[in-house]
């Protein structure tokens, strides 16, 4: 138990002198630690930090939140990706607004119950809002620990996360919980860090069995790995002088209530040929008519994290626009800033450059 204090400490002396100042780090807003725990569980600091300060000024209480339209919420999400996080945020906004009477309930137990809040975030409102002892156990927490002590346990399974949450706990000093679970946070995000740490310059470099064994490398272990399918998108920018054509995605994913352009999917990659067979493009570019189809990108590929997306881009100019595009939405160009996008689509609209978006 002394070896846990001393490390518990040591984390502690080391935040001390190297912590990050961060906004959500100077309140205790239970709301606001919200927010920034769930802009940063897939989003590196800097870039978070910008949409934290931007989503807070627009949504500053749990109730501005809740009254705003959800398209609103995921135009300021726009660019973060995990849609779903924010349309979970809104929900449960709306939630603590009805059930609550706007004030964010202060019981464990009731927070782990909102949409889109697990244990790691629970414990993170408790503990840096009312320094209640919960570990928050994040993936700069498995890195850490699973060095610092040789744990050849998987952080990817249940039995895993219970364990190193266990072993969290043993090190906190509970009078301090919330700052000992921003020190080992930050230790990790910024000293014991996935690729090549500096471990010369590490206070734990005596401690640490990984270092001791030159293992620092296999850390933390992962039983399974996450399977990646390809999935080849084709686009449509559909224009005629002063519009375009969009449709809202409404079934279940990532990008559902987002908007994109016209859009064919496909298993394979499809040649111009191929694609021109699809049901699709016959239906949407009946014959008869003419089309000039401009090749804009591809096969670029963006990465997400079940999927690898290859996208192939056609700008296509029309004379006069068939009926059947009557089941997208027809917009003035101009307005295309107004409607909320998927990251793939903001890199669709820059390639067309100032005047076509």
């Amino acid at each position: 138990m002394d070896k846990f204090n001393s490390i518990g400490e040591k984390l502690m002396d080391w935040y001390s002198q190297n912590q990050r100042i961060l906004p959500w780090r100077n309140t205790n807003d239970p709301y606001k630690i919200w927010i920034s725990e769930i802009i940063l569980q897939q989003t590196r600091v800097i870039q978070g930090l910008e949409y934290y300060n931007r989503f807070i000024q627009r949504f500053p209480t749990v109730a501005a939140l809740a009254e705003v339209d959800e398209q609103e919420v995921l135009k300021y999400w726009q660019g973060l990706g995990y849609y779903s996080r924010a349309r979970n945020l809104h929900f449960s906004a709306q939630t603590i607004v009805n059930e609550y009477n706007s004030n964010f309930p202060k019981d464990y137990q009731a927070i782990l119950h909102l949409k889109g809040i697990g244990e790691y975030t629970a414990a993170a409102i408790v503990s840096f809002a009312w320094n209640m002892p919960y570990p928050v156990v994040d993936g700069n927490v498995f890195r850490f620990l699973s060095r610092l002590f040789a744990i050849d346990e998987p952080v990817d399974t249940g039995k895993g996360k219970k364990y190193f949450t266990e072993l969290c706990a043993e090190l906190m000093d509970q009078s301090q919980a919330g700052t000992f679970n921003q020190a080992i946070m930050e230790f990790g995000a910024l000293q014991c860090v996935p690729a090549s740490p500096d471990c010369s310059v590490c206070p734990f470099q005596a401690e640490c069995l990984a270092y001791a064994r030159k293992t620092v490398a296999l850390y933390p272990v992962k039983q399974n790995k996450t399977r990646t399918k390809d999935l080849y998108l084709y686009y449509f920018h559909i224009c005629d002088s002063d519009s375009l054509y969009i449709r809202q995605r409404t079934e279940k994913g990532i990008w559902q209530n987002l908007y994109e352009f016209p859009l064919i999917e496909s298993e394979i990659p499809l040649s111009f040929h191929q694609l021109v067979k699809t049901p699709s493009f016959q239906k949407w570019f009946p014959q008869g008519r003419d089309y000039d189809f401009q090749l804009v990108i591809e096969h670029r590929k963006h990465v997400l994290s079940h999927r690898i997306l290859h996208t192939t881009f056609y700008k296509v100019a029309l004379d006069e626009c068939p009926e059947s595009l009557d089941a997208f939405t027809k917009i003035p160009m101009s307005d295309m800033e107004q409607y909320p996008v998927h990251r793939l689509m903001q890199i669709l609209l820059q390639s067309l450059g100032p005047d076509s978006d």
